[in-house]
């Protein structure tokens, strides 16, 4: 065998040797990613969640996703931007991964040691908290922690505007039951009896024994963010169109907060729970509308102003995903303080081509929190947000 056929024998095994060992080595990494997933108490779907977002990524140190929550951040958001960079920003395959993503973040964000845990005993109850409170026979007050020690928890004399109790009626030894939602966290339940009816801080008050345990229910299901962005209001008149983006302005409010199960807006003027509205904002570029039922609302007299709590429908993926970018900071910041002007001209170019199926006068929109709806509180009060 001559020289020169030697050395392409060589060559071709020397190549083949460096080809099989990279595979073999490769292959080792991600077997190393895989046992190192699973030591860390990760699930098989999060695994290879994760192990599909590090190619995506092309990390050279793959197993730093389970560590660095920074890592993981940045490689969401380098998806994000890459997916808007190559057109598939409308891919549902791409939006499938992304929401399994997100899915993903929001977990280990829900799973931190200060969301994941809440109260055990009604000393713990903050003071200021908000109560409702269930008088048997009688019907539900509203009342507020006025001070709490370790011996008893003293509270405003429960009022119920709609309910007159008899001029002699005594709180002293009725037993209560209680409901109220402790702020990002959870809601909760509890009984206590009235151990006597005192003055306290100039408010006529109750002084109640402690209860040694409590109820959690309803836990919170989101993160939600505080924001102060300018959105449109709108009654939905027709259910079928109750996803549909508005081509007109509605009126004119501040989205206060924001989940993928809701927002708070700030608007002027009363509304009262169980409306159907549509809240409708820009994020990214973007029109986002978000549709739901009034949960509960805070109105201040002295500004004539009404925080509105709204639980949304079911959101399509690319909104849902729209909504966790905001939340999670994996979004563009190109949008922020948008006027309310701006706002108009963003949506009228970006709702170019779709047409109003009549043109509904919205007057009526304007005076729809102007009115005298009453104002109350539903049983589920800032569930879910």
């Amino acid at each position: 065998m001559s020289l020169p056929v030697v050395l392409v024998v060589l060559t071709a095994g020397f190549s083949l040797f460096l080809l099989f060992s990279l595979k073999d080595k490769k292959r080792a990494v991600w077997v190393q990613f895989f046992a190192k997933g699973k030591d860390e108490g990760f699930s098989v779907k999060e695994i290879e969640l994760l192990h599909k977002l590090a190619v995506k990524s092309e990390l050279e140190e793959p197993t730093a996703l389970f560590f660095s929550m920074d890592r993981l951040d940045e490689c969401i958001k380098s998806l994000v931007r890459n997916m808007r960079l190559s057109g598939t920003e409308n891919n549902k395959e791409e939006h499938d991964f992304l929401s399994k993503l997100y899915d993903y973040r929001k977990k280990i964000e829900m799973e931190k040691p200060g969301n994941k845990h809440g109260i055990v005993n009604s000393r713990q109850i903050a003071e200021g908290q908000h109560l409702r409170v269930m008088l048997k026979d009688w019907g539900v007050f509203k009342a507020q922690v006025m001070k709490n020690s370790t011996q008893h928890m003293i509270i405003s004399k429960p009022v119920n505007d709609k309910i007159d109790l008899p001029p002699n009626f005594s709180w002293q030894g009725e037993k209560l039951s209680f409901y109220f939602w402790r702020n990002e966290d959870a809601g909760y339940t509890f009984e206590a009896m009235v151990q006597e009816e005192i003055y306290t801080k100039g408010i006529s008050s109750l002084r109640l024994s402690h209860a040694e345990s409590i109820a959690r229910t309803q836990k919170r299901r989101s993160i939600r963010v505080r924001v102060h962005k300018p959105a449109f209001l709108y009654p939905i008149m027709n259910e079928d169109e109750a996803a549909n983006p508005e081509v007109v302005p509605g009126l004119k409010c501040f989205l206060e907060d924001l989940s993928d199960t809701g927002c708070a807006v700030s608007v002027g003027g009363k509304a009262s729970t169980h409306m159907r509205l549509k809240v409708q904002f820009v994020l990214s570029n973007s029109v986002v509308c978000m549709s739901g039922t009034v949960r509960s609302l805070q109105y201040k007299e002295d500004e004539k102003k009404s925080l509105v709590h709204i639980e949304s429908d079911p959101l399509p993926i690319e909104t849902r995903n729209l909504v966790l970018g905001e939340i999670f900071g994996m979004l563009p910041e190109e949008d922020d303080d948008l006027s309310f002007t701006t706002l108009g001209e963003e949506a009228d170019e970006l709702l170019t081509g779709y047409e109003p199926i009549e043109n509904t006068e919205k007057k009526e929109v304007l005076n729809l929190l102007g009115g005298e709806s009453e104002e109350r509180d539903s049983p589920g009060t800032l569930a879910g947000f």
